[in-house]
C-alpha cells in the first residue's frame, strides 16, 4: 500500500507556504507538551526547501520546542491530578511511572537525554512539572537536548538534502513503513519493560 509518498508531497508542499516557519513553530510548541507528531516532519522539508535557512529554522524549532517543553512542565506542575485520569485512559500512565523512576536515578540528565531521542519528550516535561523538578535546570537540559537534535537535522539536511531528495523520494515507502515498524518496536520494548 503506498501511503508515504502522498503524504511527503503534501508535506514538502507545506513547506513552501508563506506560514511554513509559523506552522513550525506551532508544532514544535505543541510536540513538546500535548501533540503527538514530531517537528521533524515539518523541519526536514523545510530545511531541503529552503537550505541556506536551516540553521536559523533549526534554532525556531529548538526555541519553540524549548517553551513548549516549558508549558508541559507548567500542566504537570498546575494540573497533573487532572490529567491524571486522561493519561491511564490513554494507555500512557506505566511510561509516566517508568519516567519518574527515571528521574529519580538520572536527574536532569534524562530531560537532556528524552530532549535528543525520539522518546515522547512531552512526557518528560509533564512528569517534571509533575514532580517540581527546578525549573532551570530543566530549562537548560531542555534547550540543550532539543538544540542538539533540531541543530543535527538542520545540519544535516543543509549538507546532504539537496543530493539527496531525489532518493528520499524514490525510497519514501520504505522509509516510512521501516520508522512505522521502528516505533511500534520501541513501543513494545517499553511495554515488556513497564
Amino acid at each position: 500500500m503506498k501511503l508515504f509518498g502522498a503524504l511527503y508531497d503534501r508535506v514538502i508542499r507545506w513547506s513552501r507556504h508563506p506560514h511554513a516557519e509559523r506552522y513550525l513553530a506551532a508544532l514544535s510548541f505543541a510536540e513538546s507538551s500535548f501533540f503527538p507528531v514530531p517537528p521533524d516532519v515539518l523541519l526536514i522539508p523545510l530545511c531541503v526547501a529552503q537550505p541556506k535557512a536551516a540553521w536559523r529554522l533549526g534554532l525556531l524549532t529548538t526555541f519553540f520546542s524549548t517553551v513548549g517543553g516549558l508549558f508541559g512542565y507548567l500542566i504537570g506542575w498546575l494540573a497533573f491530578d487532572f490529567i491524571s485520569p486522561l493519561l491511564h485512559a490513554a494507555g500512557y500512565w506505566h511510561h509516566v511511572l517508568t519516567v519518574e523512576r527515571w528521574f529519580q536515578v538520572y536527574g536532569v540528565w534524562i530531560v537532556f537525554v528524552a530532549g535528543f531521542s525520539p522518546l515522547p519528550y512531552k512526557i518528560f516535561t509533564l512528569t517534571a512539572g509533575a514532580l517540581s523538578m527546578p525549573l532551570v535546570p530543566f530549562l537548560l537540559a531542555s534547550f540543550i537536548g532539543r538544540g542538539a537534535r533540531f541543530m543535527l537535522v538542520a545540519g544535516l539536511i543543509k549538507r546532504f538534502g539537496p543530493a539527496v531528495e531525489p532518493a528520499i523520494k524514490r525510497w519514501i515507502e520504505w522509509i516510512g513503513w521501516i520508522s512505522i515498524a521502528a516505533l511500534a518496536a520501541f513501543l513494545i520494548w517499553l511495554n515488556v519493560r513497564g
